[in-house]
C-alpha cells in the first residue's frame, strides 16, 4: 500500500496492519521521508491514572478514519509531506531514567538527519527528552503548549524531580526552550505559588477564561514565531466532555472546535516537531479521545507544510 491507495479509496479502512493514518511503515535508517510519526508508549511519569502507554495503539486504529485533504489549507498533507510511521520507540516501562535516555538517543539521531518528528505518547513526561534532543541540534526552541496544567510543578513525593507535571520547568531551566506559549490552562491549583515560576520566567499564558472571553480577538495576540518551534498537545486541555480518556481530567476546558481554531491561526515559521500526549484508552468511551487526538495530530501535520 502507498499514499495514493489512501486518497483513492483502494484499501478498506478496517483492513491491513494498523499504522497512523494507514501510512507506510518504514525503518528510520531506510526511509527517504523527512516527516516521521512514532509512538512512545510510556506512562511511568503519571501521578494518577496510568494507561496512556496504550494510546499509540488506540490512535493508530482510529486514525483509519482519517482523510488526506484539509479544506482550510487547501492541501493534501500526505502528498506534500509524504510522512511515514516508524513504529514505537523502544522504552523501559519500569524505568523513567532509562526511558529518557532511550528517547533522547533516538530523537537525536532523527534530528541530526534533519527529519521532523510527530510523537504520540504516553504521558507528558516524554516531552522533556524530546526537547533535550531537538535543542541540541536547533538550539533553544519556541514551545507551543496546550494543557490544563502549567507543568512547571515542583518535585512530587519528596524528591521525584521528573514526572508528567514538570517537563516545562526542566525545559526552561535546562535552556531547551527560549519562549513558552500556553493555551487552555485553568484551575483549581494546588497552591497560589503554582504561578510563581510562570511569572518569573515570563511564560505567556492564555487561560480557558481568556480564550472564551476574547474569541477571535485572541488570534491577534499570538505572535508569529520565528526560528525552530515545537508543539506539545496534552488532551486534558480539552473539556472531559470532548476528551474523557485522559490521566488528569479537569472540567471547564476547551471544546475541540476552539482547539482547532487556535491551531489553525498559529503562525509558525519552522515547526520541527510535536506531540500529542495523555490519551488514556482505559478511561475513554467509544474512542472519543483517541479520535479527537488523532484529529489534532492531523492539524499539526498540516502546520508542518
Amino acid at each position: 500500500m502507498d499514499i495514493l491507495d489512501i486518497t483513492k479509496r483502494k484499501q478498506a479502512r478496517f483492513s491491513g496492519i494498523k499504522t497512523f493514518f494507514r501510512l507506510n511503515h518504514e525503518k528510520v535508517a531506510e526511509t527517504s521521508s523527512n516527516v516521521l510519526l512514532c509512538g512512545i508508549p510510556f506512562d511511568g511519569g503519571s501521578t494518577y491514572r496510568t494507561g496512556s502507554r496504550m494510546a499509540p495503539s488506540s490512535m493508530r486504529e482510529i486514525s483509519a478514519l482519517g482523510r488526506a485533504y484539509h479544506p482550510n489549507y487547501n492541501q493534501n498533507v500526505f502528498e506534500i509531506l509524504k510522512p511515514v510511521d516508524i513504529g514505537d520507540l523502544t522504552i523501559n516501562p519500569i524505568s523513567l531514567k532509562k526511558t529518557y535516555q532511550l528517547i533522547e538517543k533516538n530523537l537525536l539521531k532523527i534530528a541530526q538527519n534533519k527529519k521532523r518528528v510527530l510523537c504520540v505518547g504516553g504521558d507528558h513526561s516524554i516531552t522533556l527528552p524530546i526537547l533535550r534532543a531537538l535543542s541540541k541540534i536547533y538550539g533553544p526552541l519556541n514551545l507551543i503548549h496546550f494543557d490544563a496544567h502549567f507543568d512547571t510543578y515542583p518535585p512530587a513525593y519528596g524528591d521525584e524531580e521528573y514526572h508528567h507535571g514538570t517537563f516545562v520547568r526542566h525545559a526552561v531551566l535546562e535552556n531547551c526552550v527560549r519562549e513558552v506559549f500556553q493555551f487552555g490552562i485553568r484551575g483549581p491549583w494546588t497552591a497560589k505559588e503554582d504561578q510563581d515560576f510562570i511569572k518569573k520566567h515570563e511564560i505567556k499564558v492564555w487561560t480557558v477564561d481568556d480564550i472564551k472571553k476574547k474569541g477571535k480577538k485572541l488570534f491577534k495576540e499570538i505572535p508569529a514565531l520565528k526560528g525552530a518551534s515545537y508543539l506539545s498537545f496534552d488532551v486534558d486541555c480539552l473539556d472531559p466532555a470532548y476528551a474523557p480518556g485522559t490521566g488528569t481530567p479537569m472540567p471547564a476546558g476547551l471544546n475541540s472546535y476552539e482547539a482547532f481554531q487556535i491551531l489553525r491561526n498559529l503562525k509558525i515559521e519552522k515547526l520541527i516537531g510535536g506531540d500529542v500526549v495523555e490519551v488514556n484508552p482505559s478511561y475513554d468511551h467509544g474512542q472519543i479521545t483517541s479520535l479527537v487526538a488523532t484529529s489534532i495530530l492531523f492539524e499539526i501535520l498540516n502546520l508542518m507544510v
